[in-house]
């Protein structure tokens, strides 16, 4: 959606007039912004020079827009605050627009500021101009040209107040050039709201008692939990817990979800989707009523859609109606904010006195716990000193290891293997402590996330699990790491492999390689050191705990190259298309799989 600003309202007697920049200036103050990724050019030189000229609001130059945006993302994710943006126009904005969309995917509130040509010139093929609002409406959750100057304070009050509620997500206002620099009225904010904008939070009591009701009466009942809970907020994650624990339910949550129940809890069965653990995905499939919280069905979960979840009584909680009934037909939809209904769920789970059948319950978890049994993510590492690191073992080991300094740790991620490993070894006690791109899986998100979550927690341990392909895709944000003195800690899993396109190569395409091996990579200890970072390398297993530990506890940026397996393969999987009884196992856990349960399809 997008709006062309047409707005009728007179300029207020009580308006103070100051240049469009500086008006800028007060509203981000106003609307309590700290910190501001951008990167300038000619468009926004006029608001780069107001910032320049006050004291309140910080700027991190960033090397490039993409980065700008997904260090505004991981810096909202881990504060629940709105990430900012400030871009120049024509390339500045189009390099914004993977960011802005993989914002919108993950429902990540960020107010994106671009410059545009002035209005005269829009239209015209002038430098640096593009259509910027016409190219961003479908990456926005809303977009705005604003022509006029007393529209420019409403706009960006209200592009704020849209990017956090309801479903989180970017929005991007165009800020013409002769707006900025011109004169143009500021006003405190009034508080009112948008009127044609306003999202439910509030659930139906009628369908919460109706979802209660059916967990009641359940036999084999499951908590799947997405990122909605988590952008619900602080409270509604623990009064996720205390739900789960009133009821004595499991829980499983999707990669966007994790860290809303701590993943150390006994209720807690790991992580459910395609590299999902084998209790999650086939409690999933077997369970009989099926409680969804702030999640949206996406594919990476579901598997195939006939197939999922195929004999349960189906709860969809989320505060977007859109995604109800979009991609699973459910039999009780409850449309609101994910921490609003669970707390009533609990209201209403203690108004009822009946219980659930404990003895089906029993059997229940004594069928999870079988489940368990299999140990699906058991690997076997050579224990020689010169032995190959596996990758899971070094991310296994750093989560150990940063668990070890007991500092608070925000872990990024890139985009493949690596992800995935680590969402299965990492184990998120709390929520926003987990930055990945999950929507649009974005390659270069991990890097430029962690200068976004180091920036919001300067004192944190923030660790980006990266592959060699994708850190390469912002590996120029190692200048931002160095011009603030962030200390951030690069893990590079390093099997010369697109990881995820290999295993797929291998899976499905007859194991022909294409394009997927990285033949001329850098030396990345050489290039932390040009970057004024430490450099670090890791060869052999004998290496690999005390290369950790001296990055751990280095002060001040670390780059990390863990030389691992080439060949590694990231198990359990799903195949695309296929349910969740059909995963492929890896090597040491089909044999045992088979004798655990003759439900479950093993593919080889």
């Amino acid at each position: 959606m997008n709006a062309t600003t047409q707005m009728t309202a007179t300029q207020p007697e009580s308006a103070t007039m100051l240049t469009g920049a500086e008006v800028l200036m007060r509203v981000l103050v106003d609307q309590g912004v700290e910190v501001v990724f951008g990167y300038p050019g000619g468009a926004v030189l006029p608001i780069y020079d107001a910032l320049f000229q006050q004291d309140r609001i910080r700027h991190i130059l960033v090397r490039h827009e993409q980065a700008a945006v997904h260090a505004a993302e991981a810096y909202a994710r881990s504060t629940g605050r709105v990430g900012v943006v400030l871009v120049t126009s024509g390339p500045g904005a189009t390099n914004a627009v993977t960011g802005l969309l993989d914002a919108l995917m993950d429902s990540v509130p960020v107010v994106c500021l671009s410059g545009q040509v002035p209005v005269p010139l829009i239209g015209n093929d002038a430098f640096q101009e593009a259509d910027t609002t016409g190219i961003t409406r479908p990456a926005t959750k809303y977009n705005y040209l604003v022509k006029r100057p007393e529209d420019l304070a409403p706009v960006v009050n209200e592009a704020f107040e849209i990017a956090r509620s309801g479903r989180p997500g970017p929005v991007l206002v165009d800020l013409p050039k002769n707006i900025t620099v011109g004169p143009a009225p500021y006003e405190p904010p009034s508080g009112t709201t948008r009127r044609s904008y306003q999202p439910r939070t509030e659930p139906e009591r009628d369908a919460v008692q109706r979802a209660v009701a059916a967990m009641k009466r359940a036999k084999r009942p499951l908590f799947y939990v997405g990122g909605g809970v988590i952008n619900a907020g602080p409270q509604a994650c623990a009064d996720l817990t205390r739900l789960v624990h009133m009821t004595g339910f499991p829980c499983t949550e999707t990669l966007m979800g994790l860290g809303a129940f701590p993943a150390s809890d006994r209720q807690f069965i790991g992580m459910l989707g395609m590299h999902g653990t084998y209790e999650a995905n086939l409690a999933t499939h077997d369970c009989d009523v099926l409680i969804a919280l702030g999640s949206r069905f996406d594919d990476r979960v579901t598997g195939r859609v006939d197939a999922f979840s195929p004999h349960s009584f189906k709860i969809h909680a989320d505060i977007d109606p859109s995604q109800i009934n979009k991609i699973i037909h459910v039999d009780v939809p409850v449309v609101g904010d994910a921490g609003r209904t669970i707390a009533m769920m609990i209201g209403e789970w203690e108004k009822d006195a009946t219980q659930p059948d404990q003895t089906a319950l029993k059997t229940w978890w004594a069928r999870i716990d079988a489940w368990r049994g299999l140990d699906c993510l058991r690997f076997t590492q050579d224990q020689a000193p010169d032995a190959i690191i596996k990758p899971q073992q070094a991310i296994k080991r750093i989560y150990e290891l940063a668990c070890e300094t007991g500092r608070d740790t925000f872990v990024s991620t890139e985009v493949g293997q690596h992800q995935m490993w680590a969402a299965q070894f990492f184990k998120f006690e709390k929520p926003n402590r987990w930055l990945t791109s999950g929507g649009l899986g974005t390659m270069g998100y991990g890097l430029p996330a962690a200068v976004g979550a180091q920036v919001a927690h300067p004192d944190a341990l923030v660790i980006d699990v990266a592959g060699e392909a994708s850190t390469l895709m912002n590996i120029q944000e190692l200048g931002t790491i160095a011009q603030y003195r962030l200390p951030v800690k690069i893990f590079i899993i390093n099997n010369h492999y697109m990881g995820m396109v290999r295993q797929w190569q291998e899976l499905l395409h007859g194991s022909r390689y294409s394009e997927s091996y990285s033949d001329a990579l850098p030396d990345f200890v050489k290039l932390a050191d040009s970057f004024h970072a430490k450099g670090f390398r890791a060869t052999k297993l004998s290496e690999l705990d005390e290369t950790i530990r001296a990055a751990l506890t280095h002060n001040g940026a670390a780059l990390i190259d863990i030389c691992v397996a080439e060949g590694e393969n990231c198990f359990p999987m799903i195949p695309s298309g296929a349910a969740h009884n059909e995963m492929i196992l890896g090597p040491e856990q089909e044999a045992q799989g088979a004798q655990i349960t003759d439900e479950g399809k093993m593919l080889v």
